[in-house]
């Protein structure tokens, strides 16, 4: 049987190559899969419509929802971003623990929401990241 510089043979090195290789994939979709039921605000509750802010200028309009939670936690508030020009969608906005919302617009693009101040071109707020 040949070997290979380190005594290993090339079958065992083939082997050795594709179980790493398997090891990084199933990693990645783990990877893949915690931030995606767990952090990703693509998968936010619907809620009940509560209220809406637009730009000054129209140009964006914020659709703000309550989310209850049920028996076991607490009453959200989720902000759904429209472009009115093109009427794409977007969650800008996931605060736990409250009912009411506050959005006070300071130019087109800036908006403070419960005292959170966003950027709606680039900023989202999630409070499972809030560092507070």
């Amino acid at each position: 049987m040949h070997k290979t510089e380190g005594g290993i043979t090339n079958l065992k090195k083939k082997v050795l190559i594709g179980c790493s290789s398997f090891l990084i994939l199933v990693l990645g979709i783990l990877a893949f899969a915690v931030y995606y039921f767990f952090y990703s605000m693509d998968r936010l509750p619907v809620g009940e419509f509560l209220t809406q802010s637009s730009s000054p200028n129209k140009t964006y309009t914020i659709d703000f929802y309550l989310v209850n939670g049920g028996a076991t936690t607490d009453f959200s508030v989720r902000g759904e971003l429209v472009i009115n020009k093109t009427k794409e969608r977007e969650n800008i906005y996931w605060e736990y623990r409250t009912e009411n919302v506050k959005a006070v617009w300071k130019d087109e693009y800036t908006v403070l929401i419960n005292g959170h101040e966003l950027d709606v071109r680039k900023d989202k707020y999630d409070w499972r990241n809030d560092k507070d």
